[in-house]
């Protein structure tokens, strides 16, 4: 019987997207003589079988020549799921090269094509090569303007298949970030002075503004107590204008889940801020999805702020969800068929009324609730949840007209940034020694017997007051920073 006659067969490095890690795909290709055929094997999504025709009409409708053969395309591993249209490209380059001696083996190659051969930007392109990092790439001019902020990636763009007919690739020049900076230790962190929600509107609720400072220039969780109109929400709105400045590594880190929700890519040096309904389930909060895991929106908010406004009206199961990302600053979702863990380096800010009605604060209005209705309303966050809340403030009704600008208060927090040398106390490991004088220690040891305070109490409270201390220009903890901190500590 006679062999069927075979080319040689060839191999193009591409990835899909797993969760939201990237995954290496090996596009291997066959061209073999009997009846023409177009397959694509190795567990591709639909998207991926459509692009059989997206192919075949960009190669035709450009005058290139598609091979009267029987087309076989491997995606390797076979066994991993792949989805999305960036890999119309390196299946087409495979079929438009199978006759000729051009090696793409130092390449990742992504893209998708348009009828008519132009090439397209998708959003699974900048988090596969900002997972993966490999030295070079072939992606559309479209991408080349956010991949090239990714640093030792070589980008070469192409905007259209015939581009691909002499192969002659053109590196495009990395971008640097034109946005104001500081340095510590050789390291740049970027940041914007462009206060969309200014604090100089919040009127009085002096106190209320300090704690938003402490927490955002240490990264302290924080929770609000007050009747309605108080201005808590308020306050935790303008929060993420002043929060700290951002790195490269962090910008690239937000933009990739930016890229994956839909959203435009900025590279804006300003922090996450996600503030999901109380209504919300625990899957939109932590994510899930029964076929496969996705992401919720507390790895939205990471290297941001979380913000749950009407914090008794959320789920009892989010609620107590909350208490292990908060503490571990990480979240894993199983299922069957896939498992992703993600980041959870969030503040995370609440904000609720002292009762059902709101007024029990208040002294302008009466309140109508039990002693019973009160009890359960705040039984709804358990005391290990409250633990991982570093300051506390119950707000009442202020009539004074004191105002602070963010600009002031974001002059604070570089200060205290640079002290704490680009991290956040509130990260500080476990067994961190702080650096007390001037009678601290004495204030800590009375504070842990008249409060009975748990080691985990103790431990934040000490965070707090070294975040107080740096922002006061003092690396060393004193007696007024522990004081201070202690004003904010639920009882």
């Amino acid at each position: 019987m006679e062999k069927t006659a075979k080319t040689k067969t060839k191999k193009i490095n591409s990835a899909t997207l797993e969760g939201f890690e990237a995954q290496k795909v090996e596009v291997e290709s066959s061209f073999t003589k009997g009846l023409p055929g177009f397959a694509i094997v190795g567990l591709g999504s639909q998207a991926i079988q459509e692009s059989k025709e997206r192919i075949k009409s960009a190669l035709l409708n450009n005058d290139f020549e598609f091979p009267p053969l029987k087309i076989t395309i491997n995606l390797a591993p076979a066994d991993l799921p792949k989805s999305g249209s960036q890999l119309d490209l390196p299946i087409a380059l495979s079929i438009l090269y199978h006759k000729k001696n051009i090696d793409l083996s130092e390449y990742l190659v992504l893209g998708e094509l348009g009828l008519d051969g132009s090439l397209k930007d998708t959003n699974s392109i900048f988090p596969i090569i900002l997972s993966l990092k490999p030295k070079k790439v072939i992606i559309p001019l479209q991408s080349a303007e956010k991949v090239s902020k990714i640093p030792g990636v070589e980008v070469y763009a192409f905007s259209h298949i015939k581009e691909f007919e002499e192969f002659e690739p053109k590196k495009v020049e990395n971008n640097d970030f034109n946005y104001s900076h500081i340095k510590i230790e050789g390291k740049k962190y970027y940041y914007l002075e462009n206060f969309e929600l200014d604090f100089k509107d919040v009127l009085g609720q002096n106190q209320a503004k300090e704690a938003a400072l402490i927490s955002a220039a240490g990264f302290h969780n924080i929770l609000f107590e007050g009747s309605p109109g108080v201005g808590k929400s308020m306050i935790i709105g303008r929060m993420r204008y002043i929060l700290p400045p951002m790195s490269l590594e962090e910008i690239l880190e937000v933009e990739k889940y930016n890229s994956l929700e839909g959203k435009e890519v900025t590279f804006k040096p300003v922090r996450p801020f996600r503030s999901p309904h109380y209504s919300s389930t625990k899957a939109a909060i932590f994510g899930g999805g029964s076929r496969g895991a996705k992401i919720g929106e507390i790895a939205f908010a990471n290297k941001g702020m979380l913000f749950f406004d009407e914090l008794p009206h959320f789920q009892k199961d989010v609620l107590e969800n909350l208490r292990l990302p908060l503490q571990d600053k990480k979240v894993l979702i199983s299922r069957v068929n896939s498992k992703i863990e993600y980041e959870t380096d969030i503040l995370f800010a609440a904000a609720m009324n002292p009762c059902p009605c709101g007024n029990l604060l208040s002294t302008n209005k009466e309140c109508r609730c039990t002693e019973l209705e009160i009890k359960r309303y705040k039984n709804r966050i358990s005391e290990p949840l409250y633990d991982r809340i570093e300051i506390y403030l119950q707000m009442t009704e202020d009539d004074s007209k004191d105002t602070v600008s963010s600009k002031e208060m974001f002059e604070k927090i570089l200060t205290a940034f640079e002290i704490q040398k680009g991290e956040f106390n509130a990260n500080l490991p476990e067994n961190y020694k702080f650096d007390m004088k001037n009678g601290a220690y004495e204030i800590l040891k009375k504070a842990i017997v008249n409060f009975g305070l748990s080691k985990r109490s103790e431990f934040n409270l000490l965070k707090v007051a070294k975040t107080v201390a740096n922002i006061n220009k003092r690396n060393k903890i004193q007696k007024e920073d522990l004081l201070k901190a202690l004003q904010f500590r639920r009882r």
